[in-house]
C-alpha cells in the first residue's frame, strides 16, 4: 500500500468522497499503529454549499479549509466532540470530504477486531477511536508520521450507495443532495438507515 498524495486530494470533492472508500486511515500512537477501512463519507462543496462551514467566508474556524489539498480539518462540535475531514481541490477553494465511519482492521487497544462495530461507526466515535483531535487540525495528510490515508480496498461503482447528508436540515436545498456515499451492505456505516 501506499500514501495517498496531494494530486489525490486536489480531485474533485465529489470524486474524493467516493475514492476514499475502501481507503485505509492510518494513525500512529504512541508507537502503535491503528487501521480502518473508510466506509462512508460525505462532501462538503465550498462556499456555495450551506452545508459546508465554509459557506460563512474564511474564519479562524475554516482557514484550514483553504489550504491546499490533503490537509486535515478537524473541528469541534457540541462541546464534546471531534469530527475529521480531508481537505479536497485548489487552494482557497474551500471544500473537504467529513469521514462518517471506518471498519476497524487493526486496533492494538481492542483485542477482537471484529466486535468493534460501535467504537468507529460515526464521525465522532472513530475521532475518539483513533484519538484525532483539534491538535491534528491542519496535520498533513501526505505525510506518514500521525495521520495518513492509505490505498485499500477497491471498491467498485456499483458496490457504493448515496444518499443525503446527515444532519444538514438548516442547509436549504443543499440538505437534500446526495452528498453521502458508503459501501453497501457494510455493517460498520453509521447508525442512520442504509438505503
Amino acid at each position: 500500500m501506499s500514501i495517498l498524495n496531494k494530486s489525490f486530494y486536489s480531485q474533485p470533492t465529489t470524486k474524493v468522497a467516493k475514492q476514499l472508500l475502501g481507503k485505509f486511515l492510518c494513525r500512529k500512537i504512541n508507537g502503535k499503529l491503528y487501521i480502518g477501512k473508510i466506509v462512508e463519507t460525505e462532501s462538503y462543496l465550498g462556499k456555495k454549499d450551506l452545508a459546508c462551514h465554509s459557506a460563512k467566508g474564511l474564519t479562524e474556524r475554516t482557514k484550514v479549509m483553504f489550504e491546499p489539498a490533503g490537509h486535515a480539518y478537524i473541528y469541534f462540535i457540541y462541546g464534546m466532540y471531534h469530527c475529521f475531514n480531508v481537505v479536497t481541490e485548489e487552494k482557497n477553494n474551500p471544500c473537504a470530504v467529513l469521514i462518517r465511519a471506518l471498519e476497524p482492521i487493526k486496533m492494538p487497544s481492542h483485542t477482537n477486531t471484529k466486535s468493534c462495530v460501535p467504537i468507529t461507526n460515526g464521525p465522532a466515535k472513530l475521532c475518539r477511536e483513533f484519538q484525532i483531535d483539534k491538535k491534528l487540525n491542519g496535520h498533513d495528510l501526505t505525510l506518514d508520521k500521525k495521520l495518513w490515508i492509505e490505498t485499500g480496498d477497491i471498491i467498485k461503482p456499483n458496490q457504493i450507495k448515496k444518499s443525503k447528508r446527515i444532519g444538514v436540515d438548516y442547509a436549504g436545498i443543499w440538505k437534500d443532495k446526495l452528498l453521502r456515499f458508503y459501501i453497501k451492505d457494510s455493517n460498520f456505516v453509521s447508525r442512520t438507515r442504509r438505503l
